[in-house]
């Protein structure tokens, strides 16, 4: 196996003993718990920032083609889905 480079992290001394805290209660090492917030982090940040662009993406969209669907369109869509249906998405109109 390939040797990571390593990464040094500072951290405050009450922060450091939560860490080793839970990584004692998990069983775990503190290294493993570190990577594993780090990672978690990143996929969560990382699908927010993939939300915030679809966003302006849409709102670019509707900006050039005032193509969009009503709230209520939507809601009603929604439903069908909740409900189980296999809803075919409403129609953009202007």
């Amino acid at each position: 196996m390939a040797t990571l480079p390593t990464t040094s992290l500072k951290l405050d001394s009450e922060t450091k003993a939560r860490v080793l805290r839970l990584a004692q209660a998990r069983r775990r090492s503190a290294h493993w718990l570190m990577r594993e917030a780090i990672e978690q982090y990143l996929a969560r940040e990382e699908k927010r920032e993939q939300v915030r662009l679809d966003a302006l993406a849409a709102w670019e969209g509707y900006q050039a083609t005032g193509q969009h669907v009503t709230a209520q369109e939507a809601d009603a869509w929604l439903a069908r889905l909740e409900a189980g249906e296999d809803a075919t998405p409403p129609t953009a109109h202007e």
